[in-house]
């Protein structure tokens, strides 16, 4: 990738997702990835980020699944966490303080396992300063409609954002899954709906075996596979859903790099989230924001936004 000029003028590095959520760069640190910004320390200038993407936060605490619940497999990993969190009064009463006093945007992952929790869940939240956006994880079981998963069928969300919309004036992503037929469908539901913009892609279901033991190494047998591996059915599904919709899309999946991140843009996503890749780099976010910077001002960009759909076909 070019190096900067150091003569180049500065690139503009801003975007408004609507509704209240402004982004000082295009990068996020995707949820499940950074816990609630608490463990970091110093390893990662928070305030050079566009945004933290939360855990995910549930109306009550959960322990989530029994371990073995993270493999490594080749190009990635594989997790089974079960959506452990802490609880929403304890994220209010032990985390938002100090979240918001981070200078940066805060998104609070939130899941529920009936429509009723979601909107119990957001208007409680509703009630506290210091969140910017919800990011709205679908991967969740309905427990009203025999397990099956929200992500997975249309009409489940369609239900959630119809619920959520009139409980929060504050901006709502729908965070996507891969695992359907036609996500461009359920961007487009989501569209319809009032979401104000949607997170894709989220984990792609899979599993590993150890043949000695002849069992699976996840004690939940399967999990959400993550990791560079999934770019290219990322990259697919964000161009998709870019064809699809007019809400803006936040890209993830596999971001390992600055030339990663663009690639989402060029297919349509309006910012990206660095998830798996955290664990390698703690902070692989920043470095991203810098490379996307330089390249930007090699290319004599006056905003990154200008490679936002720019794809030739």
């Amino acid at each position: 990738m070019p190096l900067a000029s150091e003569a180049a003028p500065a690139v503009r590095t801003e975007v408004d997702l609507g509704r209240g959520l402004r982004l000082k760069n295009r990068v996020l640190v995707a949820s499940g990835t950074f816990a609630y910004a608490d463990t970091v320390g110093e390893l990662v200038d928070v305030s050079r980020l566009g945004g933290v993407v939360t855990k995910a936060i549930s109306l009550e605490p959960r322990e989530g699944n029994p371990p073995p619940r993270i493999v490594e497999v080749p190009g990635g990993l594989l997790n089974a966490i079960g959506l452990a969190n802490v609880g929403a009064r304890a994220f209010v009463r032990d985390k938002l303080p100090r979240l918001r006093q981070l200078d940066t945007a805060i998104v609070v992952n939130v899941v529920g396992f009936c429509v009723e929790d979601y909107v119990r869940l957001v208007r409680f939240l509703d009630e506290h300063e210091g969140i910017d956006a919800y990011e709205v994880n679908l991967s969740c079981p309905n427990v009203k409609e025999g397990g099956a998963c929200f992500a997975d069928d249309p009409m489940m969300t369609r239900q959630v954002v119809r619920a959520l919309r009139p409980v929060t004036d504050r901006h709502l992503m729908i965070k996507l899954s891969p695992n359907v037929a036609r996500i461009g469908q359920i961007a487009r539901i989501c569209e319809e709906e009032g979401a104000d913009s949607v997170s894709l892609i989220n984990t792609l279901v899979g599993m590993a075996v150890d043949v000695r033991t002849r069992r699976p190494k996840l004690a939940n047998v399967t999990g959400g596979y993550s990791g560079p591996a999934i770019k290219p059915v990322a990259l697919a599904k964000v161009w998709e859903a870019y064809r699809a919709v007019r809400i803006p899309i936040i890209g993830i999946g596999g971001i390992m790099s600055a030339e990663d991140a663009l690639e989402f843009l060029l297919v349509g996503a309006q910012a990206v989230q660095v998830g798996t890749g955290t664990f390698v780099i703690p902070d692989l976010a920043v470095r991203i924001v810098e490379g996307m910077e330089a390249y930007a001002r090699s290319e004599g960009l006056r905003d990154i936004g200008e490679l936002v759909g720019a794809l030739r076909i």
